[in-house]
Formats: C-alpha cells, sequence, structure tokens
C-alpha cells in the first residue's frame, strides 16, 4: 500500500467520480484508475462499485477510517518534522516537549 494509493482512495470516496478525483488529485483518470485497482488488488477486494454510480463497497467503507487515519498521521508527521527541522540544534527543550506533547506523541525508547 502506498501513499498516493491512499490519497486518491480519499479523493474517490470524497468526489464518488473518477474524473472529480483525478482532477482534484492533480492526475489522469486512468492513472488513478490503476492506482484503485493496484489497492483493491492489495486488499482481497472492490473498494467501489463502479456502476450504476460509483459508491463505497462494504470492503470500502470498512477500510475508509483506517485509510484516513494513515493518511492524518502522515500529515501529522510531516508538519512535526517540518517544525522540528526548522528549530536550533541547541533547544533541546523545545525538541523534548515536541516529542511529548499531542496526539500520537513519539516515545523514545
Amino acid at each position: 500500500m502506498e501513499m498516493h494509493q491512499i490519497r486518491y482512495f480519499l479523493a474517490l470516496s470524497s468526489e464518488l467520480s473518477f474524473t472529480r478525483a483525478a482532477k482534484r488529485c492533480g492526475v489522469s483518470q486512468p492513472s488513478l484508475t490503476s492506482a484503485i485497482n493496484s489497492l483493491e488488488r492489495q486488499l482481497g477486494g472492490a473498494l467501489f462499485q463502479r456502476k450504476p454510480r460509483v459508491a463505497l463497497t462494504p470492503l470500502g467503507s470498512a477500510m475508509e477510517p483506517y485509510l484516513r487515519q494513515i493518511a492524518q498521521t502522515v500529515d501529522e508527521a510531516r508538519k512535526t518534522a517540518q517544525a522540528t527541522t526548522g528549530l536550533p540544534r541547541a533547544s533541546q527543550t523545545v525538541l523534548s516537549r515536541l516529542r511529548n506533547s499531542g496526539r500520537g506523541a513519539m516515545r523514545t525508547a
């Protein structure tokens, strides 16, 4: 499973249109379709009903909260990394507070 597949899945589950989801993701419709098909093969079943209109299947509905959480966690990790790399190295107290604050606080072993 790759991040672009997760983001495409979330766009498609929101838009319920391959054309609009592809446009939202800035990719061609065939690229989005290919990524969704690959994700479906990896997960073992159809995530979307295609006809008469696009809709989540039971598997798609079951996977959506997990994939949404993955995307949210990656976004939070990216923001933390950006905030952390922008700090002076001497500021260990600030780094320590960042590690221990908020949801999903990083833990050191």
